[in-house]
């Protein structure tokens, strides 16, 4: 079977040939790839507090806000937090704080809330 041919590191200025992603002095850690932020609350999602609120949230609201707003009609597999909690138990664990998406319309309001933070980052 062919094989595919080396490409060069995917770390900027580094020219060395690999077989896939990165060289060995440049391969990135797990630690580097989240924010030492959110790894600090990252525990939260794994305790039986949240997997009850989840559970609870997605059966009291079993379909996706955002899609029902379009007047479509699909399950919600995603609890979101409608404020950000930003490690604060009490707004993590508010169940007025929770609201149920789709995957897709989860994964996009993320995105949307990522996007705006980085942005007003550089603005200061």
């Amino acid at each position: 079977m062919a094989m595919k041919p080396p490409r060069p590191c995917r770390h900027p200025g580094c020219g060395l040939l690999v077989s896939s992603g990165y060289c060995a002095a440049h391969q990135p850690s797990r630690e580097d790839r989240r924010s030492a932020e959110s790894q600090a609350w990252r525990w939260m999602y794994g305790t039986d507090e949240w997997k009850r609120l989840r559970g609870d949230q997605l059966l009291s609201e079993p379909f996706c806000r955002e899609c029902a707003g379009r007047g479509e009609r699909r399950y919600a597999t995603d609890v979101d937090h409608i404020r950000d909690h930003k490690g604060d138990w009490a707004v993590f664990t508010d169940p007025g704080n929770l609201e149920s998406f789709c995957h897709s319309c989860h994964s996009r309001k993320t995105a949307r809330e990522l996007w705006r933070n980085r942005r007003g980052k550089r603005r200061r």
